[in-house]
């Protein structure tokens, strides 16, 4: 596989400084839609690539490339405010990971799945912002705060999500970061599981920016539908479901 096919690849599943790309375009879009398609589809892209350019095993200057981009978005999300950009730097984190698991490509259809198993719960989040755009102006942590009290179901959802894109266990994106912890070196592998440790410290920052402490002023602030509300429950069931799938595989 050529230089500038691996490169090509790295545009999509980020390596840095292309991941600059990726978070340019999810920060100029505005439409909700747009946002989930985009992040349903560009990992997808690269692994479609990938695939297309032979199956061929990816050099280790590469895999060590993605292990410290996927550190670099980690630390990132600690410092980042606004929920839009935190879901773009979780992603770039999330999917310079899925090089690992190039090399095995002999399934193809378990690369597409880890790859939405990691753009699910983003995608809920990007919707998530929405709400918060819609009913304030901004999706910024701590601009305000106890949401828990007057909007449960976004509380409830906005955890649960999170939980989800921070690989948790019982959500696939957990099973997915086993996975590449076996496909790393030694030295990756520690890279591997500090970038994870520290996607759960930046996932309760963002909780605790949002849910906690003063309710805004405004008590007039509405919760989300009843409706839309089942619909997110409903595909956080499906990635339950899912999780708990892939125990069964590994037991």
């Amino acid at each position: 596989m050529s230089v500038f096919t691996l490169l090509l690849i790295g545009l999509f599943l980020p390596l840095f400084p292309f991941s600059i790309v990726f978070n340019h375009l999810l920060e100029r879009l505005r439409h909700p839609l747009l946002r989930v398609g985009l992040l349903l589809l560009w990992p997808q892209l690269g692994v479609a690539l990938f695939l297309w350019a032979g199956d061929e095993a990816v050099p280790s200057w590469v895999l060590a490339w993605a292990a410290l981009t996927a550190l670099l978005y980690a630390f990132r999300l600690l410092t980042q405010r606004d929920v839009n950009g935190w879901v773009g730097f979780l992603a770039t984190s999330a999917w310079s990971l899925l090089w690992f698991a190039l090399p095995g490509a002999g399934q193809h259809a378990a690369l597409v799945m880890d790859a939405l198993g990691f753009s699910i719960p983003l995608a809920l989040l990007a919707l998530l912002a929405v709400a918060l755009e819609q009913r304030f102006g901004a999706a910024y942590t701590h601009l305000y705060g106890g949401l828990a009290g007057i909007m449960p179901r976004f509380a409830e959802l906005l955890v649960f999500s999170t939980l989800a894109a921070t690989a948790t266990p019982i959500f696939p994106a957990f099973f997915i970061m086993l996975k590449t912890l076996t496909l790393s070196s030694p030295l990756s592998a520690v890279v591997v599981l500090l970038t994870w440790l520290i996607w759960s410290w930046a996932g309760v920052r963002l909780l605790q920016g949002l849910l906690v402490g003063a309710a805004p002023q405004n008590q007039q602030v509405s919760d989300l539908p009843r409706g839309l509300s089942w619909a997110f429950a409903l595909t956080l069931t499906v990635l339950v479901v899912a999780g708990l799938f892939l125990t069964g595989d590994i037991a």
